[in-house]
């Protein structure tokens, strides 16, 4: 078996696009009162300011994904970069908070030609399985790393230059990207491409784009208001028609027959409800921490640096785990410190000590450090390299779904609060978190024994 000599490179390369995708999901969190103050703006657009570019990204990471292995991954992955890049200097420049926001979607658009695209082609110049494995701990790690260094890395930002370095700071990163993928990534797709599922893309956008704007506006209309009742219908008839369809087209958007494999199923539900816990704990600490407490930017992320440092030692040695035991007790262990994470949050009040929050967010650190490699690993490896943009796409789309979920869920407990009762009311939202951590350890129960996942064939 021949191996491509600039496989790490490759590697380095597109994880470096994967830190910028992931750093753009949680470093405008601890940004979200400068852009308030700044453009004069309430909660609920601070919600949308996340939740624009994860929706997106939700939206689109499958369909980017099989038109990646259509087209050429490297055509799409350049594209990408492009497109992240110029909706960055729209971002930093935005006089509203409606360019703003839009700005975020054309981010989102970009972003979503890089994850799903980026791990097709590891996957696909990772020929040998111990070294796509070893590759796949080091891409959770990355992908780890940057959701949790989000706080501290944004909080730096703000302290030095202002809400608008959280999205300047992406210009040159992307011009390194570009000339190092032009030099060193190879061109690749698969050898039977499947054909763009048009409906099946649409019906996703709305189900996922309704079922969240559901929940952030949702306090504000009144859930049994009758626009929340047409949100409902719309979401239900969106859910009912995308399954129909899914169902009898011969190359769908997302293939029903992968979730009948337990460990692909439980890999999809693991990342919609550990970024669920991870979201939600980012939002609610920013707004408590800054708000409640009166923190900086840059305070408020050096008390959750505890989280970062867990997730950058953790991650790793959980792809270690992967290769040599199976997923299933990293997934155990992840649950578990999700949950003793968000236990320990619930007491929270004004005067909670930083050194026990520190310790909080410590737990839930190395819970999540232990959680990306399984996921990852299990969904990719028991799929064929021709289908990996489309695999990418699925898991990246469950992780960004339920980073999604997390804004609406926790912005919607805390939605109105004055400052003075934020840490009263920010509690349901940390029994949430412990409640993920519990169904990480169900999930767990799902995940294969072994590191040897069964292969899905391909679709016929």
């Amino acid at each position: 078996m021949n191996k491509d000599p600039r496989r790490w490179t490759v590697l380095a390369i597109c994880s470096l696009s994967l830190f910028l995708v992931g750093l753009d999901t949680t470093i405008v969190n601890i940004g979200l009162p400068a852009i308030g103050a700044g453009l004069r703006v309430g909660t609920r657009g601070l919600e949308w300011t996340v939740d624009a570019y994860t929706l997106v990204l939700a939206g689109l990471l499958i369909t980017s994904g099989a038109l990646a292995d259509r087209v050429g991954r490297r055509r799409v992955f350049r594209l990408g970069l492009v497109v992240f890049a110029a909706a960055s200097v729209a971002c930093a420049v935005a006089p509203s908070i409606g360019v703003l926001v839009a700005a975020r979607v054309l981010q989102g658009v970009g972003g979503s030609m890089l994850s799903p695209v980026a791990l097709a082609i590891v996957v696909n110049v990772m020929t040998d399985p111990r070294e796509r494995a070893r590759a796949i701990g080091v891409w959770a790690a990355v992908f780890g790393v940057s959701m949790a260094a989000g706080p501290l890395v944004g909080g730096a930002l703000v302290a030095a230059g202002g809400w608008r370095s959280l999205f300047w700071v992406n210009v040159p990163v992307v011009a390194v990207a570009l000339a190092l993928t032009a030099r060193y990534v190879p061109e690749s797709r698969s050898e039977r491409p499947r054909r763009l599922d048009v409906p099946g893309q649409l019906l996703l956008i709305v189900l996922v784009g309704g079922s969240v704007a559901l929940l952030i506006e949702g306090p504000h209309l009144g859930w049994g208001s009758p626009a929340a009742v047409t949100g409902y219908a719309v979401v239900a008839v969106a859910a009912l028609a995308f399954g129909r369809v899914e169902t009898r087209r011969a190359e769908p958007l997302i293939d029903p027959r992968l979730f009948r494999r337990p460990p692909f199923a439980a890999a999809v539900a693991g990342a919609v409800v550990v970024f669920v816990a991870l979201s939600a704990t980012l939002l609610l600490n920013t707004l408590y921490l800054q708000h409640a407490r009166g923190m900086t930017a840059l305070a408020a992320g050096l008390v959750t640096l505890p989280m970062a440092v867990a997730a950058t030692v953790c991650a790793p040695l959980s792809g270690v785990l992967v290769g040599r035991v199976g997923p299933r007790p990293p997934l155990l262990l992840a649950g578990a410190f999700i949950a003793a994470g968000g236990l320990c949050l619930l007491g929270l009040d004004d005067g909670t000590g930083t050194a026990y929050l520190s310790l909080a967010y410590l737990l839930i650190g190395v819970g999540f450090g232990f959680a990306n490699a399984p996921i990852t690993n299990t969904a990719v490896s028991g799929l064929p390299p021709a289908r990996a943009g489309v695999a990418g796409g699925i898991t990246s789309t469950a992780r960004q779904l339920g980073s999604a979920l997390g804004i609406a869920l926790a912005g919607s407990l805390i939605a109105g609060t004055p400052p003075a009762r934020l840490a009263e009311a920010s509690r349901p939202g940390w029994l949430l978190v412990a409640g993920c951590g519990l169904l990480v350890l169900a999930v767990a129960a799902l995940a294969p024994a072994s590191r040897r996942p069964e292969l899905i064939p391909a679709v016929k």
